[in-house]
Protein backbone atom coordinates (compact mmCIF):
# COMPACT_ATOMS: atom_id res chain seq x y z
CA UNK A 1 0.00 0.00 0.00
CA UNK A 2 1.51 3.32 -1.04
CA UNK A 3 1.86 6.30 1.36
CA UNK A 4 1.73 8.65 -1.56
CA UNK A 5 -1.55 10.51 -1.93
CA UNK A 6 -2.60 12.10 -5.11
CA UNK A 7 -2.25 15.91 -5.13
CA UNK A 8 -6.00 16.22 -5.45
CA UNK A 9 -6.62 14.07 -2.34
CA UNK A 10 -3.93 15.93 -0.36
CA UNK A 11 -5.40 19.32 -1.30
CA UNK A 12 -8.85 18.18 -0.26
CA UNK A 13 -7.53 17.07 3.18
CA UNK A 14 -5.73 20.37 3.65
CA UNK A 15 -8.85 22.29 2.70
CA UNK A 16 -10.94 20.33 5.25
CA UNK A 17 -8.34 20.92 7.96
CA UNK A 18 -8.29 24.67 7.22
CA UNK A 19 -12.08 24.75 7.18
CA UNK A 20 -12.28 23.08 10.62
CA UNK A 21 -9.64 25.46 11.95
CA UNK A 22 -11.55 28.49 10.60
CA UNK A 23 -14.86 27.29 12.02
CA UNK A 24 -13.44 26.63 15.49
CA UNK A 25 -11.36 29.78 15.88
CA UNK A 26 -13.79 31.95 13.90
CA UNK A 27 -16.66 31.14 16.26
CA UNK A 28 -14.41 31.90 19.24
CA UNK A 29 -13.44 35.23 17.66
CA UNK A 30 -17.09 36.18 17.02
CA UNK A 31 -18.07 35.19 20.59
CA UNK A 32 -15.19 37.26 21.98
CA UNK A 33 -16.16 40.30 19.92
CA UNK A 34 -19.79 40.04 21.06
CA UNK A 35 -18.75 39.61 24.69
CA UNK A 36 -16.43 42.61 24.74
CA UNK A 37 -18.87 44.79 22.82
CA UNK A 38 -21.39 44.33 25.66
CA UNK A 39 -23.97 42.39 23.64
CA UNK A 40 -26.01 39.82 25.55
CA UNK A 41 -28.81 37.51 24.45
CA UNK A 42 -32.21 39.08 25.18
CA UNK A 43 -33.11 36.48 27.83
CA UNK A 44 -30.06 37.28 29.97
CA UNK A 45 -30.56 41.05 30.21
CA UNK A 46 -31.94 42.67 33.35
CA UNK A 47 -34.60 45.33 33.12
CA UNK A 48 -33.25 46.97 36.27
CA UNK A 49 -29.78 48.39 36.72
CA UNK A 50 -27.38 45.77 38.10
CA UNK A 51 -25.59 47.43 41.01
CA UNK A 52 -21.86 46.82 41.03
CA UNK A 53 -20.86 46.67 43.77
CA UNK A 54 -24.20 45.80 45.34
CA UNK A 55 -25.44 47.76 48.35
CA UNK A 56 -24.86 45.90 51.60
CA UNK A 57 -27.58 46.18 54.28
CA UNK A 58 -26.92 42.82 55.96
CA UNK A 59 -25.74 44.40 59.21
CA UNK A 60 -28.94 46.42 59.58
CA UNK A 61 -32.07 45.15 61.35
CA UNK A 62 -34.82 47.58 60.39
CA UNK A 63 -37.72 48.10 62.77
CA UNK A 64 -41.21 47.23 61.61
CA UNK A 65 -43.60 50.16 61.93
CA UNK A 66 -45.92 48.11 64.16
CA UNK A 67 -43.04 46.85 66.35
CA UNK A 68 -40.41 44.13 66.13
CA UNK A 69 -37.48 43.80 63.79
CA UNK A 70 -37.21 42.79 60.16
CA UNK A 71 -34.27 40.40 59.88
CA UNK A 72 -32.49 39.35 56.69
CA UNK A 73 -32.58 35.56 57.00
CA UNK A 74 -30.06 34.11 54.59
CA UNK A 75 -31.37 30.56 55.10
CA UNK A 76 -34.71 31.48 53.58
CA UNK A 77 -35.11 32.07 49.84
CA UNK A 78 -36.93 35.37 50.33
CA UNK A 79 -36.40 38.14 47.79
CA UNK A 80 -37.43 41.71 48.59
CA UNK A 81 -38.77 44.60 46.56
CA UNK A 82 -37.83 47.67 48.58
CA UNK A 83 -39.17 51.19 48.10
CA UNK A 84 -38.15 54.26 50.13
CA UNK A 85 -40.60 57.04 49.23
CA UNK A 86 -40.09 60.65 50.34
CA UNK A 87 -42.47 62.26 52.82
CA UNK A 88 -44.28 64.25 50.12
CA UNK A 89 -44.81 61.37 47.69
CA UNK A 90 -48.56 61.90 47.09
CA UNK A 91 -50.13 60.52 43.92
CA UNK A 92 -46.82 59.02 42.77
CA UNK A 93 -46.89 56.68 45.77
CA UNK A 94 -50.53 55.80 45.11
CA UNK A 95 -49.68 54.69 41.57
CA UNK A 96 -46.51 52.89 42.66
CA UNK A 97 -48.34 51.03 45.44
CA UNK A 98 -50.99 49.78 42.98
CA UNK A 99 -48.25 48.63 40.58
CA UNK A 100 -46.35 46.81 43.33
CA UNK A 101 -49.50 45.01 44.45
CA UNK A 102 -50.13 43.88 40.86
CA UNK A 103 -46.51 42.75 40.46
CA UNK A 104 -46.69 40.81 43.76
CA UNK A 105 -49.98 39.10 42.82
CA UNK A 106 -48.56 38.02 39.45
CA UNK A 107 -45.96 35.88 41.22
CA UNK A 108 -48.81 33.48 42.00
CA UNK A 109 -47.61 30.45 43.97
CA UNK A 110 -44.19 32.08 44.46
CA UNK A 111 -45.64 35.28 46.00
CA UNK A 112 -44.83 34.13 49.54
CA UNK A 113 -41.14 34.16 48.59
CA UNK A 114 -41.24 37.90 47.81
CA UNK A 115 -41.63 40.59 50.49
CA UNK A 116 -42.64 44.11 49.57
CA UNK A 117 -40.75 46.46 51.91
CA UNK A 118 -42.04 50.04 52.21
CA UNK A 119 -39.44 52.14 54.06
CA UNK A 120 -41.54 54.83 55.68
CA UNK A 121 -40.24 58.40 55.68
CA UNK A 122 -42.02 59.21 58.99
CA UNK A 123 -43.61 57.31 61.89
CA UNK A 124 -47.03 58.52 60.68
CA UNK A 125 -46.58 56.63 57.41
CA UNK A 126 -49.13 54.19 56.01
CA UNK A 127 -49.63 52.20 52.83
CA UNK A 128 -51.55 54.34 50.30
CA UNK A 129 -55.28 53.89 50.90
CA UNK A 130 -56.06 53.70 47.17
CA UNK A 131 -54.03 50.48 46.75
CA UNK A 132 -54.64 46.94 47.96
CA UNK A 133 -52.04 45.76 50.46
CA UNK A 134 -49.88 42.89 49.19
CA UNK A 135 -50.01 39.87 51.50
CA UNK A 136 -46.26 40.06 52.11
CA UNK A 137 -46.12 43.83 52.72
CA UNK A 138 -43.79 44.97 55.51
CA UNK A 139 -43.97 48.61 56.58
CA UNK A 140 -40.55 49.59 57.89
CA UNK A 141 -40.05 52.41 60.38
CA UNK A 142 -37.89 55.33 59.24
CA UNK A 143 -34.23 54.27 59.15
CA UNK A 144 -31.61 56.69 57.85
CA UNK A 145 -28.90 54.00 57.71
CA UNK A 146 -31.05 51.70 55.57
CA UNK A 147 -32.04 54.61 53.33
CA UNK A 148 -28.34 55.52 52.94
CA UNK A 149 -27.66 51.91 51.83
CA UNK A 150 -29.90 52.35 48.79
CA UNK A 151 -27.84 53.73 45.89
CA UNK A 152 -29.14 57.05 44.51
CA UNK A 153 -32.40 56.78 46.44
CA UNK A 154 -33.03 60.54 46.32
CA UNK A 155 -31.80 61.10 42.77
CA UNK A 156 -34.30 62.94 40.60
CA UNK A 157 -34.24 63.91 36.97
CA UNK A 158 -35.89 66.84 35.24
CA UNK A 159 -38.05 64.67 32.97
CA UNK A 160 -39.04 61.78 35.25
CA UNK A 161 -40.73 62.05 38.61
CA UNK A 162 -41.32 59.14 40.90
CA UNK A 163 -39.67 56.82 43.35
CA UNK A 164 -36.97 54.24 42.58
CA UNK A 165 -37.40 50.62 43.61
CA UNK A 166 -34.77 48.05 44.57
CA UNK A 167 -34.42 44.29 44.67
CA UNK A 168 -32.69 42.90 47.77
CA UNK A 169 -31.45 39.31 47.69
CA UNK A 170 -32.02 36.74 50.48
CA UNK A 171 -28.71 37.70 52.12
CA UNK A 172 -29.31 41.45 52.39
CA UNK A 173 -27.50 42.72 49.29
CA UNK A 174 -29.20 45.41 47.20
CA UNK A 175 -28.59 44.03 43.70
CA UNK A 176 -30.95 45.84 41.30
CA UNK A 177 -32.21 49.42 41.04
CA UNK A 178 -35.22 50.61 39.05
CA UNK A 179 -35.23 54.37 38.37
CA UNK A 180 -38.25 56.62 38.94
CA UNK A 181 -40.90 55.92 36.31
CA UNK A 182 -39.73 52.31 35.79
CA UNK A 183 -41.87 49.73 33.99
CA UNK A 184 -43.33 47.36 36.62
CA UNK A 185 -43.41 44.56 34.02
CA UNK A 186 -39.60 44.68 33.92
CA UNK A 187 -39.41 44.44 37.72
CA UNK A 188 -41.73 41.44 37.67
CA UNK A 189 -39.72 39.71 34.92
CA UNK A 190 -36.42 40.19 36.77
CA UNK A 191 -37.73 38.92 40.11
CA UNK A 192 -39.47 35.98 38.41
CA UNK A 193 -36.09 34.94 36.96
CA UNK A 194 -34.47 35.27 40.39
CA UNK A 195 -37.17 33.11 41.99
CA UNK A 196 -36.18 30.26 39.64
CA UNK A 197 -32.60 30.35 40.93
CA UNK A 198 -32.44 27.80 43.74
Amino acid sequence: MSDDLSPQHRNRNRFLLLLLFAMFFGSMLVAGLLRFSGWRPQGTKNHGELLEPPGDVRALSPRLLDGGEYVWKSGERTWRILVAPPADCGTQCDALARELDTVWQLFGKDADEVHVLWLCPTDACSWPASATRPGALKLLAPDSRLRAGLPRVDETTANVRGVPAYVVDPYGFVILRYPPGFDPAGLRADVAKLLKVK
